[in-house]
């Protein structure tokens, strides 16, 4: 099972910068970039909303399940 997160997709359709984002949510830019590269273990729905919020999108704009083929 594979999760893929797509912050960098709705960012670039928004025009807005990874710092920008990481200001309106309250995360650091190194957390954010850990989402970004799809590094991070788990994502609070707290934070999810707020990046939501934040680039007026929905959830499933942001992740994507791709199946492993094992």
């Amino acid at each position: 099972m594979s999760i893929i997160i797509n912050i960098d997709v709705m960012l670039a359709k928004r025009k807005m910068q990874s710092q920008e984002l990481a200001e309106k949510i309250g995360i650091t830019q190194t957390n954010l970039s850990i989402l970004k590269t799809g590094k991070a273990k788990a994502l609070k729905l707290s934070t999810l909303e707020a990046i939501c919020k934040a680039l007026n999108c929905q959830p499933g704009d942001i992740l994507e399940y791709v199946k492993d083929d094992k």
